[in-house]
């Protein structure tokens, strides 16, 4: 590696990952290294329809400048609307793509780049880093449980072609995942073949470029982790680092005054009795099949609970005629929620959620247990952990919305001794995750690691 002098600037690059929920907690870990070592200077490089929502956050330090790099569609081609292809556009433009934000970053500030920050998913990335002859720390937003499972692909994928495995056989054979069964892991985790995309192969070449990294930083807090998962990882990597909740800050702020929410939920959820309220929502990506919204708006209406369900605008018409009629006075359905605030409220009693991380982490941190419908990726897992690990929550009996299943689960978490218990744990993981976002816990080390890392690269 060259030598820096002590008086150069410190100018990391950072590639963002411009899909689905990745871009922001990757901005809100350069923030926070923006505010713990006010000398360092970062280019944020990510496509136009990535950058663009970024640009309005507030209080973005001045030490942080943001570049536009190409989307990969070629021009004139019309993606065909499926996230998967234009994923596998933007991999395919590869390092020539991610190096044209090198060269604008680099002639905007007149810095050489000293480092290389991206989102794990951007492989491409560390071909950029190697020509460069600088760091590479790639970070991780989904759980790092997810992580170890891409990082084993080949294994997975000899084991259940040799062992003619099921969907419901463990995962005994991978460190710290003897709780997974092959039906938890992402479908490009066990799939691969002559039809595998850009995308999947990307991620399963994890385990060979991963341990090439200066560091690997995770979305997650270790005190949650399985223990023999956190060792296994740090065992494999030069650094394993656990910076916490990236789209979160804890502990979390007292809720604003219910008349100042324009959508009217804190209002609402003030009428009724703590932990009664049942509050559903399937983030922006997810839209769940038709016939599971009709079930799901069955079990609501015959559960006789109060409900809250953030449901996109344009699926209303999917709902069973006279359903929004019948229950006006037991529920309430919106088209976009303050999900953070509506977990923070004492009547919301359990959460119905799809597992993505960010809703996960929002209902850990405000202790609401969960009832899962994971859909795709790494939600399955999620759901496993959420399950089996953490006992904060189940999921849907068959795997997809039933009005029988969900009825079972919601008398479960809401009436049932069983339920008791899982509400309890639910308020010992927020007690974890309070301590473990501390001072003391384990992630504050990992963080002033991390500063350490990108200030001498």
């Amino acid at each position: 590696m060259n030598k820096i002098s002590s008086v150069e600037e410190k100018h990391i690059a950072v590639f963002v990952f411009p899909f689905g929920s990745h871009p922001l907690p990757l901005l809100n870990l350069v923030i926070k290294l923006s505010h713990a070592a006010p000398n360092l200077h970062f280019s944020f490089i990510g496509t136009e329809l990535s950058n663009k929502p970024l640009l309005s956050k507030p209080h973005i330090p001045d030490t942080i400048k943001f570049f536009t790099v190409g989307d990969g569609v070629p021009k004139g081609h019309v993606p065909c609307g499926h996230r998967v292809e234009r994923v596998n556009l933007f991999l395919q433009a590869g390092p020539q793509n991610l190096q044209k934000g090198i060269d604008l970053a680099v002639a905007e500030t007149g810095h050489r780049v000293t480092c290389i920050i991206a989102d794990a998913f951007v492989t491409p990335s560390l071909t950029v880093s190697q020509h460069l002859n600088v760091p590479w720390i790639p970070v991780w937003p989904p759980l790092s449980s997810s992580l170890s499972a891409h990082f084993y692909t080949h294994l997975i994928r000899q084991t259940c072609a040799n062992n003619n495995l099921s969907r419901d056989s463990p995962l005994d054979f991978l460190p710290g995942l003897s709780m997974m069964r092959v039906e938890d892991l992402p479908e490009d985790v066990v799939n691969g073949g002559e039809d595998e995309t850009l995308f999947s192969k990307a991620l399963a070449s994890l385990g060979i470029v991963l341990p090439q990294a200066k560091a690997v930083v995770v979305n997650f807090f270790e005190e949650l982790d399985p223990p023999l998962l956190v060792h296994d990882m740090r065992s494999k990597l030069s650094a394993f680092l656990y910076v916490g909740f990236l789209t979160l800050s804890l502990p979390l702020p007292p809720l604003p005054p219910s008349d100042t929410d324009a959508t009217g939920c804190l209002s609402w959820l003030d009428k009724h009795n703590g932990g009664s309220v049942v509050y559903v929502s399937f983030g922006t990506v997810v839209t769940p099949p038709q016939d599971e919204i009709v079930a799901l708006a069955e079990a609501l209406e015959a559960s006789g609970f109060p409900f809250l369900w953030s449901l996109k605008e344009h699926v209303k018409g999917v709902l069973p005629n006279g359903f929004l009629e019948r229950t006006r006075n037991n529920g309430k359905v919106v088209p976009w929620s303050p999900q953070s605030e509506v977990l923070g409220h004492g009547s919301v009693g359990v959460f119905v959620t799809h597992c993505g991380c960010n809703s996960v982490f929002e209902s850990m941190s405000n202790g609401v247990p969960m009832i899962c419908r994971p859909f795709f990726g790494d939600q399955g897992m999620t759901g496993k952990m959420v399950e089996d690990v953490w006992e904060i929550g189940l999921r849907v009996e068959g795997g997809v919305f039933t009005k029988h299943g969900l009825l079972k689960s919601l008398n479960l978490i809401l009436v049932q001794e069983e339920g008791k218990r899982m509400r309890q744990n639910a308020l010992e993981v927020k007690r974890t995750v309070l301590d473990a976002a501390g001072p003391e816990g384990k992630a504050t080390q990992d963080f002033k690691t991390l500063v350490e890392v990108v200030s001498s690269s």
